[in-house]
């Protein structure tokens, strides 16, 4: 080896050893409060919220749809009978077919004599006629037709008893915990039951992952073979910002409404359940709504994959790592008081390498007058693999020469 080559590799060591150094005072100065929102500082007005309204059901409940947050409720885990609410779950899977391209729009559904001959509410399909798709899926969200969808639960899982083993797959897989389907449209059946958290579980789903599908159910009329049906739905009418969901109604369920309405980029959800009657389940909803545009508000507070801290890895092939977080992260928090959120990364003094992107590395904790209102876990945002040779030995070298420099000397 050259005198010139030892020099310049032991120059490298020197620096490495003094950016480590940085480095490492910087990763166990975790735990630092950031004021992230726009009036960070300043003096903010105090805003009191009352009790939700009383609400004459026999459970309800409201969330917001992007952070999932509760806002109010009351017996939203009752296990009760759904009527057409079962609907949701149809176009829920409807729509996922869509998206998978099992099916098209465009598809001629065979209409079944069985499909003709279900009782209550009814699209006014016949047996023996071909429906495209998307007439179907609009005699489901305006008509509420029990005809279209055993047709569609036909078209997609060859029987409805297939198509309901569906359904019950998917509430599972949803965390629909207190959900069973016994057929596709909310007839009354004994092991047919859901709950007002779950029907919202179910909304969201729809609202977050089909929003090229979701526009359809602010439609208020639909005519077909001649016949000119209204929606269910009051709120579209009484509430502007309302654009879904669905309606039910049988003797055994009562009047029940799931709804959704949004204001900027704030978006609730209420799924009212058992109201006495149509306009009881219209005026509930809109009273939540109205409470909830009120007195909460919604906002981003970081973007998936976003860069939100770095932390040294140890004998890695990038001595600096960035993490942040697998998913947006949006916060319900009373109006005006943005400005008084905090955020405090927690992140180990030592992480070695190698690390994969996706582990989860710390956590972020956000605080409203400092006290703590969520949790997030901070995972890595790109792989960081085994560095080299002389990486990992100047890493080591470094690491030991730091223990043993901060050693306080006994006396």
């Amino acid at each position: 080896m050259s005198s010139l080559s030892f020099k310049s590799k032991a120059i490298a060591l020197c620096l490495s050893l003094l950016v480590s150094g940085l480095s490492l005072s910087f990763a166990a100065d975790n735990g630092v409060n950031l004021p992230v929102g726009p009036n960070a500082g300043k003096p903010q007005p105090v805003l009191m919220i009352p009790q939700p309204p009383v609400i004459d059901a026999k459970g309800y409940i409201m969330i917001d749809a992007n952070s999932g947050q509760l806002l109010a409720a009351n017996n939203a885990d009752l296990r009760m009978p759904p009527a057409s609410l079962t609907k949701l779950m149809t176009l829920y899977i409807s729509f996922s077919a869509l998206s998978n391209k099992q099916i098209s729009l465009d598809d001629s559904v065979p209409i079944s004599k069985k499909a003709w001959q279900t009782q209550g509410s009814r699209m006014f399909v016949k047996a023996g006629d071909n429906v495209p798709v998307r007439d179907l899926i609009q005699g489901i969200i305006v008509d509420s037709g029990n005809d279209a969808t055993v047709a569609m639960a036909e078209f997609i899982g060859g029987s409805e008893d297939s198509f309901t083993d569906l359904m019950n797959q998917q509430a599972a897989r949803l965390g629909m915990k207190n959900t069973n389907f016994t057929d596709s449209n909310g007839l009354p059946h004994p092991n047919h039951y859901s709950s007002p958290h779950d029907m919202a579980i179910l909304a969201r789903a729809i609202i977050t992952e089909f929003p090229q599908y979701y526009k359809g159910f602010s439609q208020k009329e639909f005519t077909y073979a001649g016949i000119t049906q209204h929606n269910r739905n009051r709120l579209l009418w009484r509430y502007p910002s309302t654009d879904g969901l669905k309606t039910g109604h049988t003797d055994e369920a009562g009047f029940c409404l799931v709804s959704s309405a949004k204001q900027g980029d704030t978006r609730f959800i209420v799924a009212v359940f058992g109201a006495p009657s149509d306009n009881a389940r219209a005026e509930d909803s809109q009273n939540l709504l109205t409470y909830g545009a009120r007195f909460y508000e919604t906002k981003k507070l970081y973007a998936a994959n976003q860069n939100i801290a770095d932390l040294r890895i140890w004998e890695g092939d990038d001595p600096q790592l960035a993490v942040g977080l697998s998913s947006d992260l949006y916060l319900t928090i009373p109006v005006g008081h943005f400005g008084k959120i905090k955020t405090e990364t927690l992140l180990p003094r030592k992480v070695n390498a190698p690390i994969q992107k996706g582990q989860v590395l710390g956590k972020l904790s956000i605080l409203l007058d400092g006290k703590p209102i969520a949790e997030k876990p901070l995972v890595a945002l790109k792989d960081d693999p085994l560095g080299g040779m002389w990486t990992r030995l100047s890493d080591a070298i470094s690491e030991r020469f730091h223990g043993l420099w901060g050693q306080k000397e006994e006396t």
